[in-house]
């Protein structure tokens, strides 16, 4: 994969995930974003050994957008503090089943999140498990603004502007709303729009795209906006 950099200085880095790539990589053994932008910097800057590169944050597999990573501790921690601290402004755009009733308006709801699952939970009895399931659970407050950039008979494209960094949120919270995204079938397109599955076609990915994201450098107070358009195709659906 040929990183595509929209921003780069002496701690942090920002780049375009493709839809289908993990952020980061995990047991299946898949070939990451964080790879990729590691040997990139490797490659460009000549590093002998391991490159270091800071997670901040994360899209999900099957989203597009634009990723954060800090090339020094520094670079990491600061980003790390802005989005612990809700400073960083985040924009997404995606297409949803159906056809909105309001032109914009505000999501803010409990979710719940198993944040860890017990190790050798084949071992244990249904009633152990489903102790362990209940203190692993975490309810959280999600909250998201959206609006209707334009709508169609079938689909509406959205701007969203999440709040909070929930596991899922969007994807969530749009299904809750009744017009879940485009292409997702883990969260309701399916039972909302049986019938226009066929209109997506790419199974590795959904329609929704980090389209735009503010931060602060990781020295000094300046401000940094950066934003990508919307995919090629999506043209065609609205």
């Amino acid at each position: 994969m040929n990183v595509k950099v929209l921003y780069e200085d002496n701690h942090i880095i920002a780049v375009v995930k493709p839809a289908g790539v993990l952020t980061q990589g995990d047991k299946s053994g898949e070939t990451s974003l964080m790879d990729d932008v590691k040997k990139y910097l490797k490659d460009k800057y000549k590093k002998p050994g391991n490159v270091f590169l800071g997670l901040a944050h994360r899209l999900d597999k099957p989203v597009s957008g634009i990723v954060l990573f800090g090339k020094t501790s520094k670079g990491a921690a600061r980003l790390s503090e802005q989005f612990r601290n809700r400073a960083i402004q985040k924009i997404y755009h995606g297409i949803v089943a159906g056809k909105l009733k309001e032109s914009r308006g505000v999501i803010k709801e409990k979710v719940n999140k198993i944040s860890f699952f017990a190790e050798g939970f084949a071992k244990k009895s249904d009633e152990e498990l489903l102790a362990e399931i209940k203190k692993a659970t975490k309810t959280r407050t999600a909250e998201l603004s959206w609006e209707v950039v334009r709508s169609g008979e079938r689909f509406s494209l959205l701007k969203i502007m999440p709040k909070t960094g929930r596991f899922h949120q969007i994807r969530i919270q749009l299904e809750n709303l009744g017009h879940p995204i485009l292409g997702d079938t883990k969260y309701g397109f399916n039972t909302h729009a049986p019938t226009r599955e066929s209109e997506w076609r790419d199974k590795r990915s959904i329609a929704l795209c980090a389209t735009g994201i503010s931060f602060k450098t990781a020295t000094g107070e300046k401000t940094v906006n950066l934003e990508i358009p919307l995919p090629k195709e999506w043209d065609d659906l609205i």
